[in-house]
Order: C-alpha cells, then structure tokens, then sequence
C-alpha cells in the first residue's frame, strides 16, 4: 500500500490536500442500489400478490417472467438470470450500508445514547433500519438463493408447497416484516438526503413524506400478510400432492375438450 493511501485512509484528505471524494462516491451507490432494491421490493410483492386474484392469474405471472408470451414456453433460468443480477445488487448494497454499522460496543452505546436524549425520528428510523437490515442479510439471502436455483420451482401450487410443506412461512413472516418496514424507511430517508421532494417547504415536506411513509407500510405489509394467508391455504389443502404442478383451468378445459372428441 503506498504512503498516500495510508494517508488518506487516517486523514481523509488525498495526496493533493483534497477531501476524498470515496465517502460521498460509496453514500450515491449505496443510495443507487438501496432505491432500486427498494422499488424491486414493491413491484415483487404486487406481482407476488397475483395469487389474491385466483391460482391462473399468479401462474399466468410467472409465465410471463420465464418468457412465455415471448418464446412460445417458460425458461426459468431467465428467472435464474434476473434474481442473480438482484442478488449481486442486494450483496453490494449490505456491503456498502455495513461501513456505517457501530463497529464496537462503545460506538453502539454513544449512538443509543444519543438517540435517547435527542428523540430525533429520523435517528430511530436509522437505528430501525440497522436492525432490519441486518436480519434482512440472512433471511433476504435465504430466500434470494432459493428462487435462484429453484426458479423452475414458482408457481400457485410449488410455492405454497415450499411455503408450508417445506416450512418457509416462519421465514417468510420475518422476512415481510424486515423488508417492509427498511424498504419503506430507506426509500423516505434517500428522499430526505438528497432533497428530491424539497420544494419551498423542506420542513413540510418531510412531515408529508412521513406520512406517506406510514401509508405505504400499511399498505405493503397487509397486501404481504393476505398473500401469505393466501399461499399457506393452498399449501395446506396441497398438502397430500406436494411436488404437482399447477395446470391452469385453460389447459383443463383444452384437454377435456380433445379428450371428449377423441371418445
């Protein structure tokens, strides 16, 4: 390691006396992929709560990511490929929040304290997000590698199978809870960082976006829980079947109908 990057690691000025600008580069990027898994997180759960539409419109979604309406017929490994390229993301966004975490006992204590006696919103939304993120790394990381190397496994009856007869409801309850409420944290406090939504009233804003917040939450995480309850009723009634795949009533009816023709 040369003399200049010691430097600049303990002092956090370059060679050319100039603030490093590495801080604020690692905040865009951390920010950048936070507000993408963000919005990923939000389209995820709409698309995973097809199945409140019935059995045939969550199937007709996966189709639909596996290319079927493109190629003529499904290729989970396109799934694969998309939860892969999140999953990179997901790894490069913990790494990156990481640096921030207390990395001591003593940093932890001087940061709660100081959350206590100011009772700053935004400083326990951190705190919150500390928390979420964390179990997010395990949980999120679990469920991001199962659908990576079971894409071919997605489905009204496979995934409720996973869901209660492979026993990922716990996880999968964790798992809601913790995306929910850092998603919906991370995304109002990048709006805050960088003042998107400043306008004339930054102090009005920032109370609106917190109530925007809070409504989003709700939202989300009732959607999340009545399509889990939604799964873990079509897992529990699939139980004697677990490993048959859905075939959509379309199917059924095209193949009643050669059937009859042939008799």
């Amino acid at each position: 390691m040369e003399n200049a990057d010691i430097i600049e690691s303990l002092t956090g000025v370059s060679k050319e006396r100039k603030k490093s600008r590495l801080p604020a580069k690692l905040d865009f990027y951390q920010s950048a992929t936070g507000v993408f898994l963000g919005l990923f997180m939000w389209a995820h759960m709409i698309l995973v709560s097809s199945i409140l539409l019935g059995n045939n419109a969550m199937y007709d979604v996966t189709k639909m990511f596996e290319g079927k309406f493109l190629f003529g017929e499904g290729y989970p490994v396109i799934v694969s490929i998309a939860v892969f390229i999140v999953f990179v993301i997901f790894i490069l966004h913990a790494g990156l929040a990481m640096r921030k975490f207390p990395d001591n006992y003593k940093q932890y204590k001087n940061f709660k304290t100081n959350m206590n006696l100011l009772q700053h919103d935004d400083t326990k939304y951190w705190f919150i997000q500390a928390y979420t993120g964390f179990a997010m790394f395990f949980l999120g990381s679990i469920h991001l590698y199962t659908m990576m190397v079971q894409s071919d496994k997605i489905g009204p009856y496979a995934s409720s199978d996973r869901i209660v007869s492979g026993w990922y409801w716990p996880l999968y309850i964790l798992l809601l809870l913790a995306v929910e409420f850092h998603g919906a944290i991370g995304l109002y406090r990048v709006s805050v960082k960088w003042g998107w939504f400043d306008g004339k009233n930054p102090r009005e804003t920032r109370a609106n976006l917190k109530k925007a917040k809070k409504v989003v939450t709700v939202i989300f995480l009732t959607l999340g829980v009545l399509s889990l309850a939604a799964y873990i009723k079509i897992g529990i009634g699939h139980e004697g079947r677990v490993g048959q795949m859905y075939t959509p009533t379309s199917s059924i009816s095209i193949q009643y109908n050669q059937n009859k023709k042939v008799a």
